[in-house]
């Protein structure tokens, strides 16, 4: 019946109902546009083009306050109404919000408290708007948060409960809001629902446990409420959530990694942490899952590690705890995300680290899955993080020994693809290492750099205006080490080298120009 409705043209004078003073017509009328609107897209568009929602929105407004059963039936079938209206339509939510309704529901739901069926209209037209960016700025503007919390605090059935949550969710995303039921309480509420639920195997408490484990590690996104949870490391709530990791819940596994992770933010947290025991237990959790373990589990402990080893001041302590070695046990792992991770950790803890950097990549095995890794193409990330360990093993030890590995491995030809890499910082590194593998062990390396063709690569680099200053410097710093070959520096000589190089001594940035004058001299010297 209904897009005939819309045909017969009954919407404007519907609307025009809504004008009225008689609560009966007003409640029918209500109703009747309410059911138009149900999922239907010519419904909808009859209801706006006549202006039905600013009319039903006023009367919101109008009635908030009111507590008689009258009135509150009405603000639940209008409520209803601009739920439907806007249900699944970005367009007709913004109309929503821009009226204004978010403060005058969040309000209606503090007065209304008590009436389940309106409350429920709230929250599902909550839900709706929740959605939206722009939603978020003002609902950060109201008490939302202090009146959900609240809301939740009473409720006994579990459906009420997920409703609450599916509101809570996307409003979580916003930092202003995650701060604000932080000190709302919402904390407390979540940890009591997974101290209740961790045990029970009813499908009901499974779905709860999840959802309150997802929530707060998605309040721990924010570095307000993240920080404020911490409380230097001696707060309840991180103490809670350490007891996490040892579970034999996977669930409570998972969400205790991700929230260390987050936790993981910033140095001191990091400092704090690893001096307080914090690597072990992420080590523990990692051997109980290496042979068929749980992949997002495994993700979310890599992933805190990775974190923890940022500080310079970490990085030898987890290392002497014997990290490297548990992380390596993933080597033989076929999942990207936890390949990603894997390499990203470990690239963080041999940064600055010689030793390790050493031990790491005189082990053969590493870098032949480095090398292959290299080639993942349909995995942009480990392939790129695959090339910058390779790298990194390289630059941090300083190693001949090291070097020969990655020729024997076949990784030079990676490190020269790496140079021509979107991301200036790759660039650098791959240039950084293949000035170490020419200065240390050119001879060895000889035949691959040819094959790779590195010496036409450094010359598109130093002709193409758009590459960076540094990389610039490196490649000539590249070349002067390069001549020391013969056959390379029989290409060098072929390619007009000095021609690109004598235009770079009048370059804006004095280093280069500086490095164009002596690699100038340099092959000069060698013609």
């Amino acid at each position: 019946m209904r897009n005939p409705c819309v045909d017969a043209g009954l919407i404007p004078p519907l609307v025009q109902l809504l004008n009225c003073k008689d609560q009966e017509v007003l409640l029918q009328t209500g109703r009747a546009l309410g059911n138009i609107c149900y999922d239907s897209h010519e419904g909808r568009n009859a209801v706006d083009h006549a202006g039905g929602a600013h009319i039903v929105v006023d009367h919101i407004r109008s009635l908030c306050s009111k507590t008689d059963p009258a009135s509150e039936k009405l603000l639940t079938v209008f409520c209803g109404m601009l739920m439907n209206y806007s249900n699944e339509n970005d367009t007709l939510q913004s109309q929503l919000i821009n009226m204004g309704v978010i403060p005058t529901l969040v309000k209606l739901l503090g007065i209304h408290c008590q009436n389940a069926a309106l409350t429920e209209m709230c929250l599902v037209a909550f839900g709706n708007l929740a959605e939206l960016e722009s939603s978020k700025e003002q609902f950060a503007y109201t008490n939302i948060a202090e009146e959900l919390v609240k809301l939740f605090k009473k409720q006994i059935e579990h459906d009420k409960k997920e409703m609450i949550f599916e509101v809570l969710a996307p409003l979580a995303e916003n930092d202003v809001i995650k701060l604000q039921l932080v000190e709302a309480g919402l904390v407390e509420c979540l940890l009591e629902i997974v101290q209740k639920t961790v045990d029970s195997d009813k499908e009901d408490d499974i779905a709860e446990l999840k959802t309150a484990s997802d929530l707060m590690v998605l309040l721990l996104l924010g570095d307000e409420s993240m920080q404020k949870l911490f409380e230097g490391g001696k707060g309840s709530v991180f103490q809670r959530v350490l007891s996490w990791i040892p579970s034999n819940s996977h669930q409570l596994q998972l969400a205790g990694a991700l929230a260390i992770a987050n936790f993981a933010r910033n140095d001191g947290n990091c400092i704090h942490m690893v001096d307080n025991g914090i690597v072990q237990k992420l080590m523990d959790l990692l051997d109980r899952h290496v042979e068929d373990g749980n992949v997002t589990v495994q993700h979310a402990a890599l992933s805190a590690l990775r974190n923890l080893a940022i500080p310079v001041v970490n990085k030898a302590k987890m290392l002497s705890a014997g990290v490297a070695e548990a992380v390596l046990k993933f080597l033989r792992s076929e999942m990207p995300p936890v390949q990603f991770k894997l390499l990203g950790t470990l690239r963080m803890l041999i940064d600055a680290q010689a030793e390790a950097a050493e031990q790491l990549g005189k082990n053969v095995k590493l870098v032949e899955r480095l090398v292959e890794w290299c080639e993942a193409k349909d995995h942009a990330g480990v392939m790129g993080e695959s090339n910058r360990l390779l790298s990194a093993l390289i630059r941090h030890s300083k190693s001949k020994d090291v070097i020969r590995t990655i020729v024997q491995s076949g990784g030079i030809k990676h490190l020269v693809t790496m140079a021509t890499s979107e991301h200036v910082i790759m660039q650098n590194e791959a240039l950084v290492a293949l000035a170490l593998i020419a200065a240390l062990e050119l001879v060895t390396a000889e035949k691959d750099l040819e094959n790779a063709q590195l010496v036409q690569i450094l010359h598109r680099l130093l002709s193409d205006d758009r590459s960076a200053p540094e990389i610039k410097y490196n490649s000539m710093v590249l070349i002067c080490a390069l001549i020391g070959s013969e056959p390379l520096q029989k290409e060098v000589q072929s390619m007009a080298f000095l021609e690109v190089i004598s235009k770079l001594r009048g370059h804006e940035n004095k280093t280069v120009a500086q490095q164009a004058s002596l690699t100038e001299q340099r092959l000069a010297v060698e013609s």
